[in-house]
């Protein structure tokens, strides 16, 4: 087997989501050599979004136009984009060794911008309705739901939160969930049982999700009786588990037992030099604009972090 390619760097960032391209742009802006891996297409879930309605400085703007004008500033000082799938991230006395396969990206600072993933019901209309009706995100979508009877999949935290903020645009709202009592924290769950446009259907799960060019109804079956009807629904939110993109981490004991990576308010994780951003870190709020927030603090701490190093040792 040949010898893989070492590729130095003072800073690589993996992922080219708004967080990962906002840190390439602060990084490659303090003169430091910056490389972005991404394995798709610049944007990360931008790619996937319509139109986005909820981003300082545009009224409208569509996700992949946004994402464009993301990667033009990304490369403006510099940055170098590269494709490439990593496999692992390890340590190496003070550098990071980002292995791709064919090649390794070796640098001192390493910020992990890998995002997240909603965890999918896995029925028929689920994939061919995302983005006509099916959505996995309450604050994104739920202004284009206006005066509808919706249905929320799910019963945790996410599906009682975000069930109650659809009831300000919605007519009705109504959680499904699977169980005959909810997951989610007492509090959510006494202010969804209070507001008048939230009823719920216990013991229940989707079997399908059915229309022709959006959300009409849902097929659901009683897990006590086997019942199966059909639900109208004029949008279908679902909420059964969103997932981190950590596993090149899992090694290195930065993550929660879920897999979300815990890092102080400087984005920085208990490893030196290694950072995370955006959807992968365990936080509250997972939206375009808190992304792009974690990657300026990370790009500008990366060089602070770059400073206290001594340049023999990185010889």
């Amino acid at each position: 087997m040949s010898e893989k390619t070492i590729i130095k760097a003072d800073v690589v960032i993996i992922g080219a989501g708004p967080g990962g391209m906002t840190a390439a742009l602060y990084a490659s802006r303090s003169n430091l050599k910056t490389i972005i891996i991404e394995k798709g297409a610049p944007g990360g879930e931008l790619l996937n979004t319509a139109d986005v309605e909820n981003y300082p400085g545009f009224t409208k703007i569509s996700g992949p136009e946004l994402a464009d004008n993301f990667y033009q500033s990304a490369m403006a000082f510099g940055a170098e984009h590269v494709y490439g799938d990593v496999e692992s991230v390890t340590v190496d006395g003070l550098y990071k060794m980002v292995d791709t396969g064919s090649k390794v990206y070796q640098a001192p600072v390493v910020i992990v911008a890998t995002g997240a993933y909603n965890r999918k019901l896995g029925v028929p209309g689920e994939e061919q309705l995302s983005g006509q009706g099916v959505s996995f995100c309450a604050v994104c979508d739920g202004f284009f739901f206006r005066n509808r009877e919706l249905v929320v999949i799910g019963g945790g935290d996410s599906a009682v939160e975000e069930g109650t903020y659809l009831t300000q645009f919605a007519d009705k709202v109504t959680i499904i969930h699977r169980r005959d009592e909810l997951r989610a924290q007492q509090i959510l769950q006494d202010r969804a049982f209070a507001n008048p446009k939230v009823d719920f259907l216990w013991d229940t799960v989707v079997e399908s999700i059915n229309g022709e060019n959006a959300v009409e109804s849902v097929t659901v079956r009683n897990v006590k009786t086997d019942a199966v009807s059909e639900f109208p629904a004029g949008g279908a939110f679902i909420y059964v588990g969103i997932l981190p993109n950590s596993e090149i981490v899992a090694d290195l004991n930065v993550t929660t037992p879920d897999g979300w990576i815990k890092t102080n308010d400087f984005m920085e994780t208990e490893v030196p030099g290694l950072f995370a951003i955006g959807d992968v870190r365990l936080k509250h709020l997972r939206q375009v604009a808190t992304a792009v927030g974690d990657g300026s603090i990370a790009g500008q701490r990366a060089y602070d972090y770059l400073q206290t190093l001594d340049p023999e040792l990185l010889k």
